[in-house]
């Protein structure tokens, strides 16, 4: 859980997963350590630590969303000190169990079959996780289920343990009222999750979703707008996004004007596809974006469907939820053109989309002659080494290449890569009638001052992965 929230909230999944595990794994053998100092109580002591695992565990999600809201700088130790304090009650846990249960079970069977059954469960939460609890409940909520189940552990365990524990009426009442408070907490889990986001957000939440592959939270920006964040990352915001989606796409019919069947990669939001509709000459879209609830999102939600023109309803638009690395991989269409608007690489899940693997594969979908491709490439100025290592594993993959920036103001100087299959000189016309592209700030697109020329860089390959950290250390590094 909590390595899900620091992944959402700071991104670099790999190094949340590392570091919270291993933490809380060394938290388990400090706990296992200090249970040697707990004589005498031991079912007492084996309730309360269930309650207090209860509490701290199932309070963690949403403690630690509104730990980041509201101060931020204090993220890491209070994500590090609940994990902590949560490792150590658990640590407790089995060798109380082992002592609790030695005088009715032989020894061999006893460590044999708690080890069991605790490796068993920890099987069974890992798999209702992902797929049941977070999709369904969300982040907040799973937390809190996961936490009444250690409570009704606790609760339950002071009939097993009755002959055992003195005064057993007032720790079942402090089972009990633990056990309804979490429950009162599940039932609002809804507006706690509304309340935590909102402290995360600087406008107000008007919708969010969690499906199996991200958060999706849209908010209300004044004087009527919008914004989109996945797993709590901007994704556009309704006041600006038509510079960078003209950027995105335009360009690449300005190199291939005739294009007709066209692929976008990512853009669930169904804005870049807006764009790509404007062109007369396109009688086939393929959109492939692997969530399901982002594309519906983009059919049905009024604020989306009313930005993005109800564009993927267009019956030229053919929409496929799949993963965009897998369909690269096995498809065997050809475009003539390809938009990829992928997130940036924060995470090696999404690194291995800017890889050069990747982009030969991207490379065979395209038209062997006029094919061209055109990708967001991140900010040329605040991740300078991240674009120009893109452009540089581009060119490997076998493109010629041609970066391009713009200015978005929800973003900055923001970059973009012009990858044709053969080589071909720089654009000098555009589609007219768009809201900023014109001739003139189309040739702008490819003057690069001295602070955003190219710097030296490794190539993106999936055996190293290199973009990330570089992306990483950038993101780091941003003001």
């Amino acid at each position: 859980m909590a390595s899900t929230v620091a992944s959402y909230v700071l991104g670099d999944t790999v190094t949340q997963f590392s570091t919270v595990i291993g933490a809380y794994l060394s938290a388990m053998g400090l706990g296992a350590y200090l249970s040697k100092y707990i004589d005498r109580s031991l079912a007492r002591r084996f309730v309360e630590t269930e309650l207090a695992v209860a509490l701290v565990g199932g309070l963690s999600a949403l403690l630690l969303m509104v730990i980041f809201g509201e101060a931020e700088r204090w993220f890491r130790p209070a994500l590090y000190g609940l994990v902590l304090v949560t490792g150590c009650l658990v640590g407790l846990e089995i060798p109380l169990a082992l002592r609790l249960l030695k005088e009715s079970v032989g020894f061999k069977d006893l460590v044999a079959e708690v080890l069991t059954f605790d490796y068993l469960g920890s099987l069974a939460a890992s798999i209702l996780f992902p797929m049941f609890a977070l999709p369904r409940l969300g982040l907040v909520r799973a937390s809190l289920l996961f936490g009444i189940a250690n409570a009704a552990v606790g609760l339950w365990s002071t009939w097993i343990f009755a002959g055992q524990i003195a005064n057993v009426r007032a720790l079942r009442i402090r089972a009990v009222f633990v056990l309804l408070c979490l429950l009162v907490a599940f039932a609002y889990g809804e507006k706690l999750t509304t309340l935590s986001e909102e402290a995360m957000y600087p406008h107000p939440v008007i919708l969010a979703r969690t499906t199996p592959y991200q958060r999706i939270v849209l908010t209300r920006t004044p004087p009527g707008g919008f914004q989109l964040f996945l797993n709590g990352h901007l994704q556009f915001s309704s006041a600006d996004e038509y510079r960078y989606h003209e950027t995105l796409v335009h360009p690449a019919f300005a190199l291939n004007p005739q294009a007709r069947r066209v692929l976008v990669l990512g853009g669930g939001d169904g804005l870049a596809v807006r764009e790509v509709l404007k062109h007369s000459s396109v009688n086939r879209v393929l959109l492939v974006d692997i969530d399901p609830e982002m594309t519906r999102l983009a059919r049905e939600n009024p604020e989306l469907k009313a930005l993005n023109h109800g564009s993927l309803s267009s019956p030229i638009v053919e929409v496929r939820n799949e993963d965009a690395y897998s369909f690269i991989r096995e498809s065997r269409e050809t475009f003539d053109i390809a938009i990829v608007d992928f997130p940036d690489p924060h995470n090696f899940a999404i690194g291995k989309l800017y890889s050069t693997h990747f982009y030969s594969a991207l490379k065979a979908r395209l038209d062997p002659v006029r094919g061209v491709a055109a990708l967001q490439t991140t900010s040329p100025l605040n991740a300078r080494r991240s674009f120009w290592c893109i452009n540089r594993t581009l060119e490997v993959a076998g493109f010629s290449v041609l970066p391009m920036h713009a200015a978005v103001p929800s973003f900055g100087d923001w970059g973009y890569a012009l990858a044709s299959v053969s080589p071909q000189s720089q654009p000098i016309s555009i589609l007219p009638g768009l809201r900023y592209l014109d001739t003139a700030t189309l040739s702008a697109l490819f003057a690069f001052g001295p602070d955003l020329t190219k710097v030296p860089v490794e190539i993106n390959r999936l055996n190293n992965q290199v973009l990330v950290r570089y992306y990483q250390e950038e993101l780091a590094a941003w003001p």
